[in-house]
């Protein structure tokens, strides 16, 4: 089996509708990841260990999803100085703009990199662990220009109905 390089991290079990996008990306590039829950409240020895542990481990960079509260992304960065991607997950009352705040706000000197709400961050925070790792892997950059070649293309290729 190979080393992870990627892990996709969750506050809970249902945070992986979402999270499941991220995955999706690296399982398209063939990115070896880990995915698993780690609550910043419900289990924050874990959440400590998990993160102080990461970088010897070989893990490159977390992507952290986080509803409601979303201390998870921002409590990982403060423990690791991996590259912490933060996903706001969509939030029951308010949508996930609570989550948003939460992540997008850290103190300066702890720096959590945010993306959008919901699936599309999710998206995009494969993407950009892709594009992280791409940096020192010229196989890695090549299959993210095609990646991005065929997005270009699809859109110039759209047909719209009459």
């Amino acid at each position: 089996m190979t080393k992870p390089l990627i892990s996709v991290v969750m506050g809970s079990k249902s945070d992986w509708d979402v999270m499941q996008h991220a995955v999706a990306i690296l399982d398209e590039f063939h990115i070896a990841y880990e995915a698993k829950v780690v609550s910043a409240h419900r289990t924050p020895d874990l959440l400590f260990q998990f993160a102080g542990e990461a970088k010897a481990r070989g893990i490159q960079c977390i992507i952290a999803g986080a509803g409601g509260a979303a201390h998870l992304p921002g409590m990982i960065a403060a423990k690791t100085t991996l590259p912490v991607l933060g996903v706001p997950v969509n939030s029951k009352h308010l949508q996930g703009l609570d989550s948003l705040l939460s992540i997008v706000q850290m103190p300066k000197g702890i720096p959590v990199a945010t993306f959008a709400i919901g699936q599309a961050g999710a998206a995009n925070a494969g993407l950009f662990a892709v594009a992280l790792l791409a940096v020192n892997n010229s196989e890695l950059s090549a299959q993210l220009d095609e990646y991005r070649r065929k997005q270009t293309e699809s859109v110039l290729n759209a047909e719209l109905p009459e």
